[in-house]
């Protein structure tokens, strides 16, 4: 078996519609198609990160919370490349959002940093 990329990342919202304005107003990611499934009174909304890769935001009904804190055993957090991270970060506070100060990693010598969505899902900046 080879895997040859990330197709999409799903991710449950407690309030759909103030997740979708995140996503597709604040981030800016591209809606591809969005779909009302009544028989699980589910949206799925499909949103293009970049070419080859998305994030499916659905909807549920009263959905269990998750532990989202970076070091809960599990997926940690989603990364998103961006040229210039001072941008990004000035962009995200105009829009009154939280972000971490900016750090280095001291391995690649790239600069990152952590904001949260609307239901505390850890996201990551990193510079490119």
């Amino acid at each position: 078996m080879r895997i040859s990329g990330i197709h999409h990342v799903a991710i449950i919202a407690s309030d759909y519609a103030r997740s979708k304005a995140f996503y597709a107003q604040v981030l800016g990611l591209e809606i591809l198609a969005e779909a009302y499934r009544s028989e699980r009174d589910s949206w799925k909304l499909d949103m293009r990160v970049c070419d080859g890769v998305q994030i499916e935001l659905f909807s549920f009904p009263s959905p269990p919370p998750r532990v989202s804190r970076p070091e809960a055993c599990g997926l940690r957090h989603l990364a998103f490349e961006v040229p210039d991270i001072e941008q990004a970060v000035a962009h995200l506070r105009g829009h009154s959002i939280e972000v971490e100060p900016v750090r280095m990693d001291e391995y690649t010598g790239k600069r990152f940093s952590f904001f949260a969505d609307p239901d505390g899902l850890p996201l990551e900046l990193y510079e490119i």
